[in-house]
């Protein structure tokens, strides 16, 4: 059954209609340079108003270890989401919980690198130069036919749509879909017709 995460969460409204439109997790950003970050206090005040069964998923770039932890404990996040150059060994230092390493996809995918992480599962995004995620822009999606031997658990991201999500997933089915920027009406704020239009779309491909 492919899940779905929705990302770049900055208010109650988008977070209750993603609910509501059945996603299986929240994304909130916590890199101050997004245009989609949200204050640690603010998360906290939101979930307050979540079904506990909902995962939270705290999204970091380059962040320090003590802030991650810090932020973690005070949004009890379920998962880290490390989007930035985080080595293998710094993803291991959050035994507490489960680690997604994102990478960012140009023209290959780098499997022997990709094999160093050690983490619950990999997110696989979109290169674009000037940005480090939510470009709203997808990748050759050709290359996920190589990704059949990886054990963890794969959120594929990077410029999906309703009407783009079954391709998307036709030589790959990845275990989570992961939208943000392609869901807004403007940076930071969503879309609640296209949540809820993508989230069927992708919950129809486990038909």
């Amino acid at each position: 059954m492919i899940k779905v995460k929705i990302c770049g969460i900055t208010n109650l409204e988008d977070a209750q209609a993603s609910i509501d439109a059945g996603c299986d997790a929240l994304g909130f950003v916590f890199y101050k340079k997004s245009p989609r970050y949200i204050r640690p206090q603010i998360v906290a005040e939101i979930i307050k108003h979540l079904p506990a069964k909902l995962i939270k998923i705290g999204v970091f770039v380059n962040a320090k270890e003590e802030a991650i932890k810090r932020i973690a404990k005070l949004d009890h996040l379920d998962m880290l989401q490390f989007h930035g150059n985080e080595s293998p060994g710094f993803c291991r230092k959050f035994k507490k919980y489960k680690v997604i390493k994102a990478f960012r996809i140009k023209d290959k995918i780098d499997l022997p690198m990709i094999a160093r992480y050690k983490t619950f599962a990999y997110l696989f995004d979109t290169f674009v130069k000037s940005k480090i995620g939510g470009t709203g822009r997808k990748f050759d999606w050709k290359l996920l036919r190589h990704l059949d031997g990886l054990k963890q658990p794969v959120f594929l991201s990077g410029g999906l749509t309703a009407k783009n999500v079954k391709r998307a997933t036709r030589s790959f089915k990845p275990a989570w879909l992961d939208a943000s920027t392609s869901l807004e009406k403007y940076p930071g704020k969503k879309d609640s017709n296209k949540i809820r239009n993508f989230i069927r779309a992708a919950k129809g491909i486990n038909r």
